[in-house]
Parts: C-alpha cells; sequence; structure tokens
C-alpha cells in the first residue's frame, strides 16, 4: 500500500484534489478582492477630497469665518466673473463675492435700549441713532438689523461685548472691484421677487451658470465629502450647470475706451455716446462702453432704470454714412459697379417727389467711386444703389442681418428696423443707402462692417469666452454660425478704398500712419425728430476703423449723440479713434504692415 493512505485521502486526493492548495487560493481571491474594495473605497474618499478642498475650496475657505456666529440657511452665493488677459489667461474678478457681517438685536431681549445703543456705537463705526431706537421699539417683532456690511474685526468686538438679544450673521454680497468699469457689459444683481438673480448684462444673461442653489455656509466637511455619492462622485445635476464665467474683455483696453470717450463728450459737452473694440475675425469683443454709465455696487443711486440699458444692443439709431462702405460693397459684389467705375453727380437729385443733396448741396461732375467715400457723397451711395437694384440691396441689408439680433451674449438685444425697405419706394432705398431712414444697433453695424475686415464673413460678436464649471471642468463657449456674405476679392477692394481715405482725405491725409494701414470711415447722421421729420440742428456721430487693415487684429467703432459746436464727426472721433488704434498698436505690440 502506497504510504499516502488509500484512494481519496491524504494530500492529492482521489481526482487529484488538493484540499489545502485550494484554501490557499481562495484566501488570496479574497484578500485581491478586499485590496481593491479599499483601493476604490480610497480613490473615492480622495477624489471626493480633492472635489471639496480644491475645487470648492476657496468657497469653504471664505465659510470658515463664520464658525463663530449664528447659523444662515442659504446664504447668498453666486460664481465669479474674470476679464481675460491680453494673451488669453484669465484675468482679474469683474464680479465676485464679498463677505461681511450683519448686526441684528431681539427687540423683545432689550430691558434698556440706550445702554445698548452706547455700547454698540462704541465699536460700530457710524450706527444710525435714529434708524436703532426706532427698530429697538418693535417689541413684537424678535429680529430686526442695526448694521450691515461690518468687517470681521467689528463682529470680533460685537461678539466680545456678550450682549443678550444681540445677533452676528455672516453675510456675503456681490461686488464689482472696478466700480463702473464695463458696467453695461457685466449687469447687476438684483432682487427678483424674493430672491437675487442677474439684472442686466452678462449676470442676466449667464444668471443659470452664476447662480448658486441653496449655498450653506455652515455645512459640515465630511457630510460634504460623502453626501449625495449615489447621485455622482463629483457633482449633482446643479453642481453641473454651475461655474464662474471668463470674458473676453481685457480690462486695460476697457478702461482706455471709457477714458477716451469720456473725454471726448467733455470737449463737445454731450453726456450721450458709446464705443466697442472687437475682433473682426472672431466676434471676441475686448471693450464695450456706454455712456451715461453706473456703477453696480451702488445701482439704486444710479437715478432710475433706463441708466441700467446698454445702448450699444438694446437701442437703434440712424446710422448714417459709415453704411456708405456696404453700399459700395454690395455694389461690386453683384457687379453693378467697379472700384474705377464713375457717375456723374449734380449735387442734388429728385427721387418720390423729394429732394436728395449731398451733405454741402454741391455738384461734382463726373466722380469716381472713391470719391463717394473720401468725401462722403448722398449722390454717389443713391447711384450704387439704383444701378445694384432695389431687391438686390434689400437682399445684403438682410444678409448682413440688419433685419435680425446678432446673437450677441447680453439680454434684452433689439433687432434692426427695416420697414422703410418694404415699402419698396425708390426714397426709402435712395436713403438708406447713405444710412438714413433705418435704424441698426450698434453691435449690428459693427458686426456687418466686421465682414468688410474679415473678408466676408459675418461672426458672432460674443464676451463670454469659456465657463469654469465649479466641478472643475471647462468649456469654451462656441460660436461657430459664421457665414460668407460677401466675396473675399470684394471686401479687399472696399478695403483698399477706406485705406485710401485714412491715407488722402481723412482731415486731408494728416492723422495717417507711415508704418500701419488703417481702413476708415465717419458717418454723421441727422436725429430724428419726435415730432416727425428730422432736427436741422441735431447728429449722431460715428466713426469706424479696422487695422492693420489687410489682416486686421481690430476694429474700433465709436459714436457720440448731440455733439456742440462741431458739425461733422470728423471734427469730433477722428483724434478719439486714432489715439485708441494707436494705443491698441502698442498695447498688443502689432508690427508694422507697410
Amino acid at each position: 500500500m502506497d504510504a499516502s493512505g488509500p484512494p481519496g485521502r491524504g494530500r492529492a486526493g482521489f481526482w487529484g484534489f488538493n484540499k489545502t492548495k485550494y484554501m490557499t487560493d481562495a484566501l488570496i481571491v479574497r484578500i485581491r478582492f478586499l485590496s481593491i474594495v479599499v483601493f476604490l473605497g480610497g480613490t473615492l474618499l480622495v477624489a471626493r477630497l480633492f472635489f471639496v478642498q480644491i475645487v470648492r475650496g476657496e468657497a469653504f475657505r471664505a465659510e470658515a469665518g463664520a464658525q463663530y456666529v449664528a447659523p444662515v440657511e442659504d446664504s447668498f452665493g453666486r460664481g465669479s466673473i474674470f476679464f481675460q488677459n491680453k494673451d488669453g489667461s484669465r484675468g482679474d474678478e469683474a464680479a465676485t463675492l464679498k463677505s461681511g457681517f450683519t448686526i441684528a438685536i431681539n427687540p423683545k431681549a432689550i430691558p434698556d435700549p440706550e445702554a445698548l445703543f452706547g455700547a454698540l456705537s462704541a465699536v460700530i463705526p457710524d450706527l444710525d441713532s435714529a434708524d436703532f431706537f426706532l427698530r429697538a421699539g418693535k417689541k413684537n417683532d424678535p429680529y430686526e438689523e442695526i448694521a450691515r456690511r461690518l468687517p470681521a474685526a467689528v463682529a470680533t468686538a460685537v461678539k466680545k461685548l456678550g450682549i443678550p438679544g444681540v445677533f452676528i450673521l455672516e453675510e456675503r454680497w456681490r461686488y464689482y472691484p472696478n466700480d463702473t468699469l464695463a458696467a453695461h457689459l457685466l449687469g447687476f444683481v438684483g432682487s427678483d421677487g424674493d430672491a437675487l438673480s442677474g439684472q442686466y448684462g452678462i449676470e442676466r444673461y449667464y444668471d443659470h451658470v452664476l447662480k448658486r442653489e441653496n449655498e450653506d455656509v455652515h455645512i459640515n466637511f465630511f457630510a460634504e465629502i460623502f453626501a449625495n455619492l449615489e447621485h455622482s462622485l463629483f457633482y449633482d445635476d446643479a453642481a453641473s450647470r454651475e461655474g464662474d464665467i471668463v470674458l473676453s474683455v481685457e480690462p486695460a483696453v476697457e478702461r482706455f475706451l471709457g477714458n477716451i470717450l469720456d473725454a471726448a463728450l467733455r470737449e463737445w459737452r454731450t453726456e450721450r455716446g458709446g464705443g466697442i473694440v472687437i475682433n473682426p475675425k472672431t466676434g471676441e469683443i475686448y471693450a464695450m462702453e456706454a455712456r451715461p454709465s453706473f456703477n453696480p455696487n451702488a445701482y439704486g443711486e444710479s437715478g432710475g432704470f433706463t441708466v441700467f440699458a446698454n445702448p450699444l444692443v438694446e437701442n437703434v439709431f440712424e446710422m448714417g454714412s459709415i453704411i456708405k462702405p456696404l453700399t459700395v460693397a454690395f455694389g461690386i459684389d453683384s457687379g453693378a459697379i467697379t472700384a474705377k467705375s464713375t457717375y456723374y453727380d449734380t449735387g442734388t437729385i429728385e427721387v418720390s417727389g423729394l429732394t436728395i443733396g449731398n451733405y454741402d448741396g454741391k455738384a461734382r461732375g463726373v466722380t469716381g467711386m472713391q470719391d463717394i467715400l473720401n468725401k462722403s457723397l448722398n449722390l454717389g451711395a443713391v447711384h450704387i444703389m439704383q444701378k445694384t437694384g432695389k431687391e438686390t440691396f434689400a437682399r445684403y441689408m438682410a444678409a448682413l442681418g440688419f433685419g435680425e439680433e446678432t446673437g450677441i451674449d447680453l439680454p434684452n438685444e433689439a433687432p434692426g428696423l427695416l420697414d422703410n425697405l418694404e415699402t419698396r419706394r425708390d426714397v426709402e432705398f435712395a436713403t438708406a443707402s447713405y444710412g438714413q431712414g433705418i435704424a441698426v444697433t450698434p453691435i449690428a453695424v459693427v458686426r456687418a462692417l466686421s465682414a468688410l475686415a474679415n473678408g466676408g464673413i459675418l461672426v458672432t460678436p460674443h464676451v463670454a469666452e469659456r465657463v469654469l464649471y465649479k466641478v472643475g471642468s471647462t468649456r469654451e463657449i462656441a460660436y461657430d454660425d459664421a457665414k460668407r456674405v460677401l466675396k473675399k476679392e470684394t471686401t479687399e477692394e472696399v478695403t483698399r478704398m477706406l485705406v485710401n481715405t485714412v491715407d488722402t482725405a481723412l482731415q486731408k491725409g494728416r492723422v495717417m500712419l507711415p508704418h500701419w494701414s488703417i481702413a476708415a470711415k465717419t458717418g454723421t447722421a441727422q436725429l430724428p425728430s419726435p415730432d416727425g421729420g428730422y432736427y436741422k440742428n441735431k447728429f449722431l456721430h460715428s466713426f469706424f476703423g479696422y487695422f492693420p487693415a489687410y489682416d486686421p487684429q481690430f476694429l474700433v467703432f465709436l459714436y457720440i449723440i448731440d455733439p456742440q459746436g462741431a458739425s461733422y464727426s470728423s471734427e469730433t472721433l477722428t483724434q478719439p479713434f486714432m489715439d485708441t488704434a494707436k494705443f491698441l498698436i502698442n498695447y498688443y505690440g502689432v508690427p508694422p504692415d507697410r
């Protein structure tokens, strides 16, 4: 008999079964399984810790200061808005949150209001006595706020007093570090019934991204780590939508534009105007300023809601002669004219029984297309429209989007008013050819003029570049609906003509830059009277230009309303435009192109 024992027993077993080996293998499997579980659990914990400490770390650090104050449910929270540096990186905050403390009292628990006022006024600067005693007298009200937005040092001093019936609560509010800078573009946060929400500007348009749902400043750290794991490792549905906004706006450019506008308005004794700096190839807006402006930190003191509306997006104007380069482009693009065509200028003409004339009424005889731009001749624009044909002219105007919204990411955009062209009356088309009788928003005309600069493409103007989501991801905001509206060859021809205008005609060529080509055009339009017709002595002055002309990085648009002491925009806006162009060329280091 084998020393190992009978079959089925001992180490090997009947079928070669090794019991000891089986148990060892099973133990190894269990150990590996438990190791995987521990590893996954550790990974889950580390990931959640990363989310809490890194992704939301800033919010929790801000909340840490509230550990000794009374609980505040649903404390106000909101994402930040950032400017963008000229190299494309995220810049400083344009809108953020600021923290402070509210001091409240329970009038029922205060036996001696005068003594309490004496104690509190010693540590709270500028505590209003009349308001305090009014609130302290409301014995049926258990909660009355007597001071708000106090610094931590004051809250600490109040706490040390240890007075019964006095509460210290943390509060947070929307804060705009640059006061009036880009106010119309940013908007502000205000009351919307029982809640706070974005009002006007980026604050309103991206309210769904910036707002925070039920943000509690006293959330438990470990509760946050393990909360809602059944929904997602990193975030729930609300958090997936929440984030910060990075703008395309460059603060130095924004500030320069605002200063240039302020100087021009002072010089020409008027209060209304605006400007835009845009990349005509991409639609990125580097600056947008309007006057009069307001401080979003104190919007309640700004004199009424009318100042909050952004006239560059929400108001329509008859733009005048800056439309003429587009009329020239329509004629060239359709084949109705060439840059070397001529017409006979009689100074005035009759259209539909009405007299239309050049700005000075003078006849110029045989005149070339270049002079239509150089001398801003209304009859030349009418001639091109007539050669192009009303139907074709209207089709180009519609293709440039003048009767619709541009799609800019700002609220309350107004579509253009092209109703006059629907009448098909000759006079309406004649006046439209030089920018009267049709009304468009500044942003719409900037988009249309950008097509001249970028080779004939209609782009979407925008002020937001990307969203930095609360969960840690980033999304570039795509604007991919660009479409061709003019032939590239057409825009190159018109650009050459506009460069000639600057080099030879604009203030007789004195402002041209020898090493940089600039394509530009002025505009002067009569302001419509509410009684019908037009004012004889009130005008809108406008100016646009792009540079370097044949590969432009910037298009600048300026306008002022009812300037005093000057008849034409060449007098009021040439220098502000040229100063802006020189600033941008130097600030961005734009190389010479000639």
